[in-house]
């Protein structure tokens, strides 16, 4: 008998095939309209996870509970979501004009309101990008919920062992606890855990609250407490879709109404018609690197405005950034609030009312008003949303008397956070093309920021191709490696770029929206590396380390553009 030529599939390919059948999981369960996450109809989405193992989620498949990636996706859920049997994801649907008061994650915008004691409905509006961060967080959640559930029952009874009653009697009897009895307490908690003394001790101290110190204890008591009800008394978790949420996803509702609220202020301000540019960044970049060294000149450092930007993101300055915000506001620059859900802000700078003598870019002030530059700043999309809100706002604006105004787009500049494959936190990633994870779906295109632009400004640089991913909580190693280590030429990852390239090509080449000659521009500053241990996303954030990089993407872009 020949030896089969069909070699064994390598880490790579059953990880890539993991992510596949998650994204097909998760896309037939929406359509059916509900599932139990820790039922039959549940288990591909597990099985393929706990096949995947993403970095973000650490010891996921291991026996001890996962704490980092606790964290992580508890800052993105609903507070109270662990003590809820039934999550029902929603569009907006007028809950906010209900006596419902509206939960929002630390680390995500969204709303969410608790209807009664059992469950939580969660509203999504901006696209499938969010259903799919949704349900893989709380796959993971409920997979580490069984582990609690099978360390404190005894055998196959329905007696649970002394730790588990101990901690019982504090969460539900809201039992104010002393540091010698938290100690106790928290010793009980790592043998539940798995985990050691001072690991449960850090992540007690992370999630507490100024008014719930023992918010962990409550976590995980929940979190347990629902999952030995699943085992014993088949009480299962449920979540469901709405009928109005599984009708709007796809349909461009909210992109719509945010894109036509960006062109009406245009119009209102008569600025339609001069030259734009779009940049997708922050909403405190742009507006610090035009107008903070002239409010604030004397808070710069050693001639290095760098200072003062990092001077600007501390918390405890509220007071310096009001005052760029309204010199700002009284010299070009419009805030549009977002009201339609897309939870993405605009700000609109009309650099006609900007006194460029004051500033450290050089302008051409003899130009007609007509031909002088208009910012359109977005703040970041979210995955699929980005093609959804880009497609929109180039299409032509139609005004009440049926007249089409299209835009004139000379420019987009994206600016957004990423992983990356070779570097550290706080390095630039400059991309030559986007290509989407799971297909060989590609877009090149010619980058106006070069590597060379960012000599001399503090910052390791590194080029090649970005992968846009469905999801950077569904990244391992392995798939990294391999994006790495092919002629991809992969040097980071993020969720938006092929989705904003996708509408920029459609808008410029095929539907004549915009210009074909509008130029573009990437970057990328690196919020983490998941190829590195404990420099993942679940690692926590940039901090300071951020700021530099930020600022100097931001200012490159405007000197291009000025």
């Amino acid at each position: 008998m020949k030896n089969s030529r069909i070699k064994e599939r390598t880490r790579a390919q059953e990880s890539s095939g993991a992510i596949e059948r998650l994204y097909i999981s998760m896309r037939h369960i929406f359509t059916r309209g509900f599932y139990k996450p820790m039922g039959i109809s549940g288990e591909t989405l597990r099985q393929s996870l706990l096949l995947l193992r993403p970095e973000i989620y650490g010891t996921i498949a291991e026996e001890k509970v996962e704490l980092n990636g606790l964290i992580y996706v508890i800052e993105r859920l609903p507070i109270g979501i662990e003590e809820c049997r039934f999550i029902n994801l929603t569009s907006e649907e007028g809950y906010g004009k209900s006596h419902f008061k509206a939960i929002v994650p630390p680390k995500r915008r969204r709303n969410c309101y608790r209807i009664d004691k059992d469950q939580m409905n969660i509203e999504v509006t901006r696209g499938r990008s969010e259903i799919y961060d949704v349900l893989t967080h709380l796959t993971f959640l409920f997979i580490e919920s069984h582990k609690i559930a099978d360390k404190v029952l005894i055998s196959e009874g329905d007696d649970t062992n002394r730790e588990w009653k101990k901690l019982e009697e504090v969460v539900l009897n809201n039992i104010k606890l002393s540091r010698d009895e938290r100690d106790i307490m928290l010793a009980h908690l790592a043998s539940i855990l798995g985990r050691t003394f001072e690991e449960t001790q850090m992540v007690h101290g992370i999630l507490e609250e100024k008014n719930n110190p023992d918010r962990f204890f409550q976590i995980i008591f929940w979190l347990g407490s629902l999952a030995i009800n699943e085992k014993i008394h088949d009480l299962k978790r449920t979540i469901t879709f709405s009928p109005v949420l599984r009708e709007r996803i796809g349909h461009h509702i909210y992109g719509e109404i945010w894109a036509n609220n960006v062109k009406d202020v245009l119009m209102e301000k008569n600025l339609m018609n001069r030259p734009i540019h779009i940049i997708s960044a922050n909403m405190h970049s742009v507006m610090n690197s035009i107008y903070a060294p002239v409010v604030l000149p004397k808070q710069i450092k050693d001639n290095d405005p760098i200072s003062l930007f990092e001077l600007l993101s501390d918390s405890e300055n509220e007071d310096l950034r009001s005052q760029v915000e309204v010199y700002a506001e009284k010299n070009g620059l419009t805030h549009i609030k977002d009201t339609s859900g897309t939870y993405i802000d605009v700000q609109i700078i009309d650099t006609n009312k900007i006194d460029f003598n004051k500033t450290k870019y050089k302008f051409e002030n003899t130009l007609p008003t007509n031909e002088k530059p208009v910012l359109i700043v977005m703040d970041y999309a979210f995955g699929e949303q980005a093609y959804e809100t880009m497609d929109e706002l180039l299409k032509p604006y139609t005004d009440v008397q049926g007249k089409n105004h299209h835009l004139n787009v000379e420019s987009v500049s994206i600016m957004g956070k990423a992983g990356i494959l070779d570097g550290g936190k706080g390095d630039i990633m400059i991309p030559s093309a986007h290509i989407f994870e799971g297909t060989a779906d590609n877009y090149p295109f010619k980058n106006q920021l070069k590597s060379s632009m960012f000599e001399d400004c503090g910052v390791a640089v590194y080029t090649g191709t970005m992968v846009s991913v469905l999801g950077t909580s569904l990244q391992n190693k392995d798939i990294l490696k391999f994006f790495y280590n092919s002629t991809w030429k992969v040097v980071g990852l993020e969720m938006e770029g092929a989705h904003y390239q996708k509408a920029i090509q459609a808008a410029s080449k095929i539907r004549g929206n915009i210009s074909e000659k509008v130029k573009v521009r990437y970057a990328y500053y690196a919020s983490d590396n998941p190829m590195v241990t404990g420099s993942t996303l679940a690692s926590g954030g940039l901090g300071t380390t951020g700021v530099r990089p930020t600022y100097v993407i931001t200012q490159k872009i405007l000197e291009q553009i000025f």
